[in-house]
């Protein structure tokens, strides 16, 4: 049975709740094969896979926007566009000049107007009048009359005589409106907020921006075999998951907000520490990122205080059914509701989605490297990007011509790093088991190989890695 849960901060107040949702965790049958950081299961052992397609489409929709805030300029960076980004004015505003030079009516030679340079910044200058010209700097605003303006490369003083080529009507002026017109949508609602639109915001007259902020996430990566620094030894191996997930989260367009290295947790129950003759391994390593609950001796601990300040919480490892493999029984202790319980994809196989009482989702990552990329491909960046409101990059609709046939496995998709030498090119880089990231650090993109009984060839569908 479920047991009871810990109220959610107030920050998660507008999320709602799904405790009252039945818990749909089913218990797996003891001895599958290899769980968490022992790569992937055997799909006989994992009779409720979803399949590639309905799990990445089921990532996207289980994400609620985030609620939209409006920030000033200077903070938005990094976060995503609430609303469209519509002109507030004409760009430009007024007929500007496109180049230093000299503002010119009609045909030359043209008299000098005395009176010095029109300069960027004033205001109304001084009509001109057939047959004269003054200096002007570029941005400035154009004198009524002016017919064109002529470069200060091609024209020549004498006294107050300017002399050069006739310019084109409209020469090197840019006339008001002509990037857009007060009122133009510039921007779609999900774009990122970038540097470049910032300075669109601001030339369009904004000070503010309505934003949906980055999805603040928290990882928990478990593993009592795992080190934080040194070479593996004594039968423990390195964490290779938390130094990479961080970045990756950033470059999704995400705020980690902690990554806790923890040992192999009891999964427990809310209230409840660990039990008689169990171990808790320390929750920080040498050169450890901390952040959470503090005190927690459970699994379920953990979570309850991940989620309490978290838009996304994802764990590393412990998605399997061996005897050390307590995420289900924990998210069963907590009432989650489970909404991907493994997914037909090599590797990768025991990730999971699930939804915690307070609405937050939870991603469960396999303990292996690749592993836990596949899973991010997956499920998390769906998810983010449905959080954010972000289009998925290409929409999933990239293609290319694989160099070389590859063996593609006879039940499940697989994701097959790859490397884009060429337009329309995709060459498989090898290196894909699950325990792996030799490929996928030289990998620009992962090929989606649908199942079969003979290699992949031909056109294959392309997923973009994220790059920070």
């Amino acid at each position: 049975m479920p047991g009871p849960t810990a109220p959610a901060g107030a920050r998660r107040a507008d999320r709602g709740a799904a405790g009252d949702a039945a818990p749909t965790v089913a218990p797996r049958p003891d001895g599958s094969a290899a769980g968490r950081h022992r790569g992937d299961r055997d799909p006989a052992g994992h009779p409720h896979a979803t399949d590639w397609e309905t799990a990445h489409r089921t990532a996207r929709r289980a994400a609620r926007h985030l609620p939209a805030r409006a920030l000033p300029l200077a903070e938005a960076i990094g976060h995503t566009l609430a609303e469209p980004l519509t002109a507030l004015t004409d760009l430009p505003a007024f007929d500007t000049a496109a180049m230093d030079g000299w503002a010119v009516s009609g045909p030359g030679p043209w008299t000098l107007e005395p009176g010095g340079a029109v300069l960027a910044g004033h205001d109304r200058p001084s009509p001109l009048a057939d047959g004269l010209a003054v200096p002007i700097a570029t941005g400035a605003r154009i004198p009524p009359g002016t017919t064109a303006v002529l470069r200060r490369e091609r024209g020549r003083t004498v006294a107050d005589r300017l002399r050069g080529p006739n310019p084109s009507p409209g020469a090197d002026i840019r006339p008001r409106g002509q990037e857009c017109r007060t009122g133009a949508g510039l921007l779609p609602a999900g774009t990122p907020v970038t540097p470049a639109v910032l300075g669109l915001a601001a030339a369009a007259g904004y000070d503010r921006l309505t934003v949906r902020p980055r999805p603040r996430v928290a990882v928990l990566v478990l593993g009592d075999e795992l080190l934080h620094r040194g070479l593996p030894t004594g039968g423990r191996i390195r964490d290779a998951i938390g130094p990479m997930i961080g970045p990756w989260l950033t470059a999704l367009g995400a705020e980690p907000v902690s990554v806790r290295l923890l040992g192999d947790l009891p999964a427990g129950s809310p209230g409840t520490t660990a039990g008689a003759g169990e171990s808790t391994a320390p929750r920080t390593g040498a050169g450890a990122r901390t952040g959470g609950s503090g005190g927690a001796d459970t699994l379920v601990e953990e979570l309850l205080a991940a989620a309490d300040d978290a838009d996304l919480v994802l764990t590393s490892g412990g998605t399997g059914a061996g005897p050390v493999d307590r995420v289900h029984p924990a998210l069963r202790a907590l009432g989650a509701r489970v909404t991907v319980d493994g997914v037909a994809v090599r590797p990768g196989h025991p990730m999971l989605l699930a939804e915690l009482p307070n609405g937050i989702p939870l991603v469960g990552l396999p303990g292996n490297p690749l592993a836990a990329v596949s899973a991010v491909l997956t499920l998390v960046a769906p998810l983010l990007h449905g959080l954010t409101g972000r289009p998925e990059p290409g929409a999933g609709t990239a293609r290319a011509h694989l160099t070389s046939p590859v063996s593609r496995h006879p039940r499940d998709v697989r994701l097959v790093p790859v490397r884009l030498p060429a337009p329309g090119e995709a060459e498989p880089v090898g290196w894909a088991g699950p325990a792996m990231l030799r490929g996928i650090a030289v990998a620009d993109a992962v090929a989606v190989l649908p199942p079969g009984p003979v290699p992949a060839a031909g056109r294959v569908r392309l997923l973009e890695l994220p790059r920070p």
